[in-house]
């Protein structure tokens, strides 16, 4: 071991480095190729970070047993070499299993389907490379350690060198290569570092020509392959104006007949969209423009309108074609949405909008509003800081006398103690009028909040008055749906808001839904009948 490459610690030492760089990259990297189909809660992080640990556990038994059993650091470089194959076809292949996945279990499973599809994912995609590269650390460790009383020395130092890189691995795809080249370019970078770390052995031992070959061809088939590959990949690629990643979103703009939308997650929803006729969108923006009559914009001097989840702005473009007197002031955390809105949904320069997370912009704002809209919850993926009674208190602090609070919930569950249960019986622990309406057709519920009834009888002589024929009928399909809301104590709080595990629940009721009538023609038909139908 003295000859070669390895009789120089330096390159162990590189080895534990990247190989901790690396692991942490393909954490991270993980968790952004998942989010697009299962969402990004603490729940699929718990499930990636679990997977991955597991499969390092399982790895550093297995390269300790077999280093000591045959101390031939071929072996170790080998599997760092199956490794970085494995993880630079991740691009190539791995939103197809993805979905397949997905579509499998969908069909297969009434409960859990978030927790098992992201499990099975992971599993398949990840656990693998991960095993591998577990056994770097006990090999290296047999590899350098020559004399007992250096054991401890030689360990923390490999430690160190592995902790260094994992550090580096962790902020560098988030704040650099992720948004700056995407996911899979990230994926086929760190596949990179580890074949070349594994080539550079076998070129200096030599007699390893067919694996530098093959290696060679494989990243080269990747790098072809896997760097464009779209995430929603069944779209026709003119549909799609723009495809990237930020620090917090995967993002798509797709061109459709009638708008442009963008999406956050290509399996759930729209994000926000920009109609190409001027109207209603047939959305939850349009139940939602009730709290503007709600809050009587129209009797009052310079009435306020402040949009905690800006997107695209599609909201803020409706209340100043319905409502043109109403000051508009919106807080998105994304950067990026805010530019493709500029680019994309005609968000005007004029329209001032702040890169900041919603509740620390109440935090630090002084202003108080007539309407505040809170539409920052995103499939399951609900900030628990904003759905808090201490949150709701908080947008309560902002809003003026007569004021309403207008909340987009988007999982619409029939069950007993659903998300949006929780969420109503919050607002109603600050809110003492509290009022819902069900956006037709649609998975989403409007709840509006404020302090008196008085909001109702104004939204009445709203409908009454309207000269728009347009938002008149609107205002009154919504007066005819507004139900009172009725609390039954359920509160959220800072220190307790299980927002993931309700979103889940009401989750997998939908797909039940959704899917019955396909999973009853599984049943009966089995799978060519499900394909003909």
């Amino acid at each position: 071991m003295e000859n070669g490459i390895l009789g120089q610690k330096w390159y162990l030492y590189a080895t534990e480095f990247f190989a901790g760089m690396a692991l942490m990259a393909v954490e991270i990297g993980a968790q952004r190729l998942i989010a697009p189909y299962f969402s990004s809660s603490q729940i699929v992080w718990t499930i990636i970070i679990g997977t991955i640990m597991i499969a390092m556990a399982l790895g550093n038994v297995y390269g300790g047993r077999t280093a000591d059993r045959d101390p031939k650091p071929e072996h170790l470089y080998r599997r760092i070499f199956l490794a970085s194959l494995w993880l630079a076809l991740i691009p190539v292949v791995g939103k197809y299993l993805i979905v397949g996945i997905s579509g499998l279990l969908i069909l297969a499973i009434d409960t859990h389907f978030l927790v098992v599809a992201a499990l099975a994912a992971c599993l398949v995609l990840f656990v693998y490379p991960l095993f591998l590269l577990g056994t770097v650390t006990p090999s290296l460790a047999r590899y350098c350690v020559t004399r007992q009383e250096e054991t401890g020395n030689i360990v923390g130092r490999l430690g160190a060198m592995n902790t260094i890189g994992s550090i580096i691995g962790t902020f560098l795809p988030t704040f650099v290569t992720i948004p700056a080249v995407g996911t899979n370019l990230t994926f086929l970078l760190f596949a990179g570092i580890l074949l070349a770390l594994s080539l550079l052995y076998f070129f200096r031992e030599g007699g390893h020509r067919k694996k530098v070959l093959l290696g060679l061809v494989v990243f080269g088939l990747a790098c072809l392959l896997g760097h464009r590959t779209s995430f929603a990949f069944w779209e026709k690629p003119e549909k799609i104006l723009y495809e990237g990643e930020s620090v917090y979103n995967y993002l798509q703009v797709r061109d459709e007949p009638d708008s442009v939308i963008l999406s956050t997650n290509v399996l759930f929803g729209v994000q926000s969209m920009k109609l190409k006729q001027e109207g209603l969108t047939g959305m939850y923006y349009d139940v939602a423009l009730a709290a503007p009559a709600m809050a009587a914009v129209d009797q009052k001097k310079d009435p306020s309108l402040l949009i905690l989840g800006m997107g695209t702005g599609t909201y803020a473009h409706q209340c100043a074609r319905y409502y043109p007197n109403l000051g508009l002031a919106g807080v998105e955390i994304d950067p990026k949405i805010t530019a493709l809105a500029r680019q994309y949904f005609d968000l005007p320069a004029s329209m001032h909008v702040t890169t900041y997370d919603g509740r620390a912009y109440l935090d630090r704002d002084n202003q108080q509003y007539d309407v505040i809209l809170v539409d920052a919850y995103q499939d399951i993926t609900i900030p628990f800081q904003m759905s808090s009674v201490e949150f709701f208190r908080s947008v309560k602090a902002h809003l003026k006398p007569g004021g309403v609070m207008v909340l987009n919930m988007n999982l619409k569950g029939n069950a007993p103690g659903s998300i949006n249960d929780y969420l109503g019986d919050t607002v109603a622990a600050v809110f003492p009028a509290v009022y819902t309406a069900d956006v037709p057709q649609a998975t989403n519920r409007e709840l509006f909040a404020g302090e008196s009834t008085g909001m109702v009888r104004q939204l009445d002589r709203a409908a009454e008055k309207e000269k728009n024929p347009e938002l008149q009928q609107l205002l009154q399909s919504v007066k005819n749906t507004l139900r009172p809301y009725h609390s039954d104590g359920r509160v959220l709080t800072d220190d307790r808001a299980p927002v993931e595990f309700l979103g889940m629940q009401t989750l997998d009721g939908l797909i039940r839904e959704e899917v019955g009538t396909y999973r009853r023609t599984l049943r009966k038909k089995g799978i060519r009948g499900l394909l003909e139908e």
